[in-house]
């Protein structure tokens, strides 16, 4: 099974966080993507939200969250190695590039929504459910 490595970023905004689905896919997952030759994790994930939802964050504003292996969403027998960080200011994100929509969701709704990236389901919103309780 091949690895796929991402980065990726938790946006948070009242108890709920931003999720994206890419066009042509049909699940929702963190915004972010792949690492261009000899990019950082967090200039990868400061990128890559610039170019989907037109949001400038600084490499340096990303507080690391934790490195995650999931089953791919969208690329079968695929296990996507992701780089989670958290930006903690508001933003106002504008659907762009490759994604074709975007949803702010509560994590413990998430993690029961078929909707959801394994990565998310099984990583993410489970942390942030326990971080709140």
């Amino acid at each position: 099974m091949g690895i796929i490595t991402v980065s990726a970023v938790c946006f948070a905004r009242d108890g709920r966080i931003l999720t994206v689905r890419k066009r042509g896919t049909s699940m929702f997952m963190l915004p972010g993507g792949k690492p261009e030759a000899g990019e950082s994790a967090a200039a990868c994930a400061a990128r890559e939200v610039h170019e989907e939802l037109g949001v400038v964050v600084a490499p340096d504003a990303l507080r690391l969250v934790g490195v995650f292996d999931a089953v791919a969403a969208n690329e079968a027998g695929f296990t996507v190695r992701a780089t989670v960080f958290a930006h903690d200011d508001d933003i106002d994100p504008v659907v762009q590039a490759e994604l074709e929509d975007a949803r702010w969701i509560a994590p413990v709704v998430g993690i029961d929504d078929p909707q959801e990236a394994p990565l998310n389901r099984v990583h993410v919103f489970p942390l942030l459910v326990g971080a709140r309780g």
